[in-house]
């Protein structure tokens, strides 16, 4: 699976376990009958839409994503393909804490509550880092793929060939000079 598509795979299922959260945590609440539970959840996702818009404001590409596109080896072959496999591998803490507090929902609704906000930081932080690595990809003419790995070990890129993209800019034109 490429890389930046893995960033977008993570950052559209972050923002969806965010709405589930979110759904279930209002839901929990007014099963409970505690509208201050439900209106301090939208209190803290107010502040964590702020926190997450604020943290992805730049279009550069993070530093941690940084060190990983420069750590990729290169090969002239493709890693494995499997991209339901791979994003389980790699969101598994994603969908484990996202289930977990879905399931507490209704017994605790504060925890599916503030899961949910995190889960919106996530989203929020990382939405442009795809358009950042492809930026990359394209200026080094490269393609960036995950390489498999276990569960428990750190994710580690590809960098095979790809191509470079050349933007040519166009001459300015010549200024009209007014007739005597």
């Amino acid at each position: 699976m490429r890389f930046p598509d893995f960033l977008r795979a993570t950052v559209l299922i972050s923002a969806a376990a965010a709405s589930a959260l979110g759904a279930v945590t209002v839901a929990g609440a007014l099963h409970q009958g505690d509208q201050t539970l439900a209106l301090a959840a939208v209190g803290w996702w107010i502040v964590a839409g702020a926190t997450g818009l604020w943290l992805g404001r730049r279009s550069a590409v993070n530093p941690a994503i940084g060190r990983l596109l420069a750590a990729a080896r290169t090969t002239p072959t493709l890693p494995d393909v499997a991209p339901a496999r791979l994003l389980v591998n790699r969101l598994w803490p994603l969908l484990v804490s996202t289930f977990t507090a879905g399931a507490l929902a209704f017994v605790l609704p504060q925890v599916a509550g503030i899961g949910g906000g995190f889960a919106l930081i996530w989203a929020l932080a990382w939405r442009r880092q795809e358009g950042a690595v492809i930026a990359i990809e394209d200026r080094d003419g490269a393609r960036f793929w995950i390489e498999p790995t276990k569960l428990w070990e750190p994710i580690r890129l590809v960098r095979t060939p790809g191509f470079k993209a050349t933007v040519f800019e166009q001459p300015a034109e010549p200024e009209a000079v007014a007739p005597s």
